[in-house]
């Protein structure tokens, strides 16, 4: 993912509430959203390069999303799968805070990352470039850089975010928000080692581009009683839609 919005406790009937925008090469293989064969846990689309996912929940309650931490001088070759993160949690058992330990003592084997996972009852935010630990109810932002670190579109993706969820159950104004394609003037862009034109690019909500840009989105509304309602768009090099996959089902809390 490259824009997680989030929302924990922030609704006295919607716990969890999530909208987030997976941006990636258009050549890098991808499945849909769906329960995975392998892990029938797990629901969240896949790559089909590294085996993970970005962004997914599960059947017991458990819930997990990552975003990558952009600085190019500190990539390495060779590193194991940021996604194997989120589904090794998602298929897990352990606590939130026991699996941040575990993160705290691996972490640095991978290249730059944020992680925000959780069982319903807690939620966790851990990177390997910075401090984390348990959230507190409100709402969240999350982009290529420390959690809530108020680049444009997280700042204005959190605002808006909370405006909408006054109109819950109607989770339109979700989607839409996560569609704005509008570039940040220069002056607010961040400087993290890409060039000036990426900075620009990349400073939108959706991202366009005819080799990389925004390939999906996704949004999660778990209400208090544990029905999650789970939406994916799916996006071309141009922008336009091309799969909607659309899932309700009941969490088994544990």
């Amino acid at each position: 993912m490259c824009l997680i919005l989030l929302a924990w406790r922030a609704h006295p009937d919607f716990p969890l509430v999530v909208a987030a925008n997976r941006d990636e090469f258009f050549a890098r293989p991808t499945a849909a959203a769906d329960f995975w064969a392998d892990r029938p846990e797990i629901l969240a689309g896949r790559d089909l390069e590294g085996g993970g996912t970005w962004l997914g929940i599960s059947r017991g309650g458990r819930f997990a999303g990552l975003t990558n931490y952009r600085d190019p001088a500190s990539q390495r070759q060779g590193t194991p799968s940021r996604g194997a993160l989120v589904a090794d949690f998602l298929d897990g058992a352990s606590s939130p805070a026991v699996y941040q330990t575990h993160l705290t003592d691996r972490g640095a084997a991978y290249n730059g990352y944020n992680l925000i996972f959780g069982n319903g009852d807690e939620l966790y935010y851990q990177s390997n470039q910075g401090p984390g630990g348990p959230l507190l109810p409100g709402v969240y932002g999350l982009s290529n850089h420390l959690l809530d670190t108020p680049w444009p579109k997280v700042a204005l993706g959190k605002s808006r975010l909370a405006s909408a969820l006054s109109r819950l159950p109607d989770d339109a104004g979700l989607l839409q928000l996560l569609r704005d394609d509008a570039l940040a003037e220069d002056h607010l862009l961040p400087r993290t080692g890409v060039s000036l034109d990426w900075e620009r690019l990349l400073s939108a909500a959706f991202v366009r581009s005819p080799s990389y840009g925004t390939r999906s989105s996704s949004v999660i509304v778990a209400d208090k009683e544990g029905r999650v309602a789970f939406e994916e768009v799916s996006y071309g090099k141009e922008g336009e839609e091309t799969g909607r996959e659309r899932f309700r089902f009941w969490q088994r809390r544990t």
